[in-house]
């Protein structure tokens, strides 16, 4: 019955392949597919199913064991690191080979060359971004720098393509086959581009946005609505003194250049968004051991973006989430340590308007002189029609992104990218040293090289230290640097240099006893350097902060309950608000049921309860009709944070930005409360629900898609999870925790980890969503260190021999 269902969900998911493989010479071979042989039916198996016991491997110097345990997790035990990572490469590209290619192949902009002309403004946009640009940097910078490590790089590549050469066309996964092309073989710059496309999918930029509002609204509107440190805040790292007297410059006077209003360039991500992690100390746990825990938060896909995996050799032993495409953990735990991520959220990425000389772009203005620029030609491949060639100019800040030819519409303006990830950096071996480190001193050592995407790390150790690091390059800027787009030609603008690593935001052991970060602002606001982000976040981490100083003898157990908090802080601060303001017209039988669900809310935002679908279709009315009235010109812009509204309906009511030009009064904001609750009503009516069937999850709509969103086959919907942004279980409809890992540092540690997906990459497998439902119900998994001769749950193993 498993494998007649996949099929008839298959053949809607054919109809989306031939749409997007049509071309020039025609459809993909649809024989080829249904042929029983080569075809998808060749994809309905289990990687359990007869599973090899011997593999030989080109290049290893000794025998490598894999164990897998029965969710199908690999347990590699290899005598030296090199032949560790070969064996790694090979191992993950068995279940995620397809995977691994698509997304550096829409980091490199390259798929056109599968799907068509349809992704040519995106394979555009990704080329003029620099992403390839960043890796060949980086690469090169490796090759003089760390030898080593990119020959370690190398074997995962002859890993993953002595899968390629071994695999039939028959047994390639199903995407290839329906998108008709092969892969192509891997190398450490594909590596290093997945690497880029980490930091890109996590460095948020709104100069553009921040720029238009600025000049639509004026800076009395940006100074009250986006303030840079608001009131309340709980930074990453917070210090009475700081020990040192560096800082940034004073800004200089000077005027911000006219960015003509751009049209087209998209503002940055929504604040809320992000990740938490935390380390409590042995004084605040039941056990007196420290406890670590991080559930990095992103977008949701099938195959999952963690990979879990242990590596092991006769030096160390480490086991946690790898990234398929990177080398090692990169986040979990050895024997002796554990480390989690979360987005640091530091303006990392600014943008620079360039003044050429002339139509040929040759030379450009940049104090008072007119310097040479560089072309780089694109060419982009199209399935089934010729090549696009695209010119893409560099300055010394970085490539033109957006210009006349490219999102612009012909105007003459030409604006440059400068970014921290062009930099030379070496972020692989940090998470290889941190797969090896044994106390604080090697974590300290092994993040000494990372850049970007700026990280808070933070770190337990079985010797009792737990310890916090806001991680990245980041420039030293004046206040205020970077926050709009600025002039190229006047190096006044350029950056101040770098922050040195001794001043970095760190500390280690704090007297509260616990470290904690959840993408909210970095510094207490005496920190001597400025520190920026348009998209900090407010609610989730105060809401750990208030948690972790009540709890007491805290366990696994309670700090899985933190992980999974539904508490909706914001709707806590706003909510009661929102009702004392309601007018009393609105008190009608009909409004009523609405009315007392929301009354009777205690603000937890669980799966089977309305009042959460309620307030959150409140406030987006709420926002929308508000924000509707100020004349944008239809331009990108930037908008409030929730807390910043919400702040200030209840402590400005009657400020300019509440008033509607539409109506003859002065309106305050009891107007757009009252308006927000008619689109509430108006909604729920339209949708024909009454209030005891509606509930939160169904609302919110969690889904976890195919990579390819269309591929809804291979995708699952309308999962039963609660929680929501700005919620420490921060599950939106397609954003949320990607992986749960706590570890307690005890002896021996104890570990528990789960993810959204499954180790396959393959639909037909039962390994491809397995632990989906355990997630969705808040359930983990026990991931302790095994030993190579362990047997117990051991679902079958393979030996990878010399050959």
């Amino acid at each position: 019955m498993k494998y007649i269902g996949f099929f008839f969900s298959l053949i809607l998911t054919l109809l989306v392949a031939v749409g997007l493989s049509i071309n020039l010479v025609g459809l993909p071979p649809l024989v080829g597919i249904f042929d029983p042989f080569r075809g998808f039916w060749q994809n309905t198996y289990s990687e359990d199913r007869n599973p090899p016991t011997v593999l030989r491997l080109e290049g290893l110097t000794a025998p490598v064991e894999v164990s897998y345990d029965r969710h199908l997790v690999p347990h590699l035990f290899a005598e030296n690191e090199a032949d560790l990572y070969r064996a790694q490469g090979y191992v993950t590209a068995s279940h995620r080979l397809w995977q691994m290619e698509f997304q550096v192949r829409a980091a490199e902009g390259r798929l056109s060359e599968v799907v068509g002309e349809v992704a040519l403004p995106y394979d555009r946009e990704m080329r003029r971004k620099g992403l390839v640009f960043g890796a060949e940097t980086k690469l090169a910078f490796l090759e003089r720098s760390d030898p080593q490590l990119v020959e370690l790089m190398q074997a995962y590549a002859d890993g993953v393509n002595a899968y390629i050469r071994q695999t039939k066309p028959g047994e390639l996964p199903i995407e290839y086959k329906l998108l008709d092309y092969r892969p192509e073989p891997w190398s450490p710059y594909k590596s290093l581009v997945f690497l880029m496309n980490m930091a890109e999918t996590l460095s948020g930029d709104s100069d553009f946005a921040y720029t238009n509002f600025r000049n639509l609204f004026g800076e009395s509107w940006m100074q009250k609505l986006f303030p840079e440190y608001p009131e309340g805040v709980v930074p990453v790292i917070s210090k009475e003194r700081w020990g040192f007297r560096a800082g940034s410059p004073r800004p200089p006077r000077l005027t911000y250049p006219d960015s003509g209003l751009i049209a087209k360039a998209l503002p940055g991500k929504e604040p809320g968004y992000g990740s938490n992690n935390w380390a409590v100390s042995g004084s605040k746990t039941a056990s007196g051991n420290p406890i670590l825990a991080n559930d990095p938060h992103l977008a949701l896909n099938l195959p999952s973006l963690w990979y879990a995996i242990q590596l092991s050799t006769p030096d160390f032993s480490v086991k946690g989430g790898s990234l398929p495409g990177a080398l090692g953990v990169v986040i979990g735990f050895n024997e002796h340590i554990a480390w989690g991520l979360t987005n640091a959220d530091r303006d990392v990425k600014d943008w620079y308007k360039i003044s050429f000389k002339d139509s040929s772009r040759k030379e450009y203005l940049y104090n008072g002189q007119w310097i040479q620029s560089t072309t780089r030609l694109e060419t982009i491949r199209i399935k089934g029609q010729n090549d696009y060639i695209d010119t893409v100019i560099y300055t010394h800040y970085g490539p033109v992104v957006y210009d006349r030819n490219f999102m612009m519409e012909r105007k003459p303006v030409d604006f440059a990218l400068k970014w921290t990830a062009f930099e030379a950096s070496n972020e692989q071996r940090t998470f290889l040293q941190l797969n090896k480190g044994r106390d604080h001193a090697d974590y300290l050592e092994a993040i000494s090289t990372y850049a970007a995407p700026a990280q808070n790390i933070a770190f337990a150790a079985k010797n009792g230290d737990i310890a916090m690091s806001v991680q990245g390059k980041f420039p030293i800027k004046w206040k205020g640097q970077g926050k709009y787009l600025m002039d190229g030609s006047n190096p006044v603008f350029e950056w101040q240099g770098w922050i040195p690593d001794a001043h970095q935001l760190r500390e280690i052991n704090p007297e509260r006893g616990f470290v904690q970060s959840a993408n909210q602002h970095s510094a207490s606001e005496n920190y001597p350097y400025y520190v920026f982000a348009d998209s900090y976040e407010y609610h989730r981490n105060r809401r750990i902060y208030q948690r972790l100083s009540e709890m007491e003898n805290i366990t696994v157990e309670s700090t899985m309950a933190l992980q999974l908090d539904n508490f909706d802080m914001h709707a806590s601060e706003t909510l009661p608000f929102l009702l004392a303001s309601l007018d009393s017209s609105y008190f009608t039988a009909p409004n009523l049921k609405w009315i007392e669900k929301l009354a009777n809310w205690e603000y937890h935002a669980d799966p089977g309860l309305a009042a959460p679908a309620l307030f959150t279709s409140w406030w987006h009315h709420l926002e929308q009709r508000l924000f509707s009235t100020w004349d944008g010109r239809g331009l990108p812009l930037v908008y409030p944070a929730k807390y910043v509204l919400s702040s200030q309906l209840q402590q400005e009511p009657a400020a300019p930005w509440f008033d509607d030009p539409a109506t003859a009064e002065q309106e305050t904001a009891r107007y757009w409360v009252n308006l927000g609750f008619e689109g509430m009503v108006e909604e729920m009516e339209a949708r024909q629900i009454l209030p005891d069937s509606l509930h939160w999850a169904a609302y919110k709509g969690t889904a976890v898609a195919h990579l390819i969103p269309n591929f809804d086959a291979f995708s699952r919907k309308d999962l039963p999870v609660g929680g929501g942004r700005n919620i420490v279980n921060a599950t939106s409809d397609d954003w949320g925790p990607g992986w749960r890992m706590v570890v307690e540092m005890g002896e021996p540690i104890q570990a528990y980890g789960v993810y959204p997906g499954g180790q396959s990459g393959n639909p037909g497998s039962r390994f491809y969503d397995d632990l989906l439902d355990t997630w969705a119900s808040g359930k983990y998994l026990r991931i302790d260190l095994r030993n190579a001769s362990d047997t117990e749950g051991i679902l079958f193993k393979t030996t990878f021999k010399p050959d």
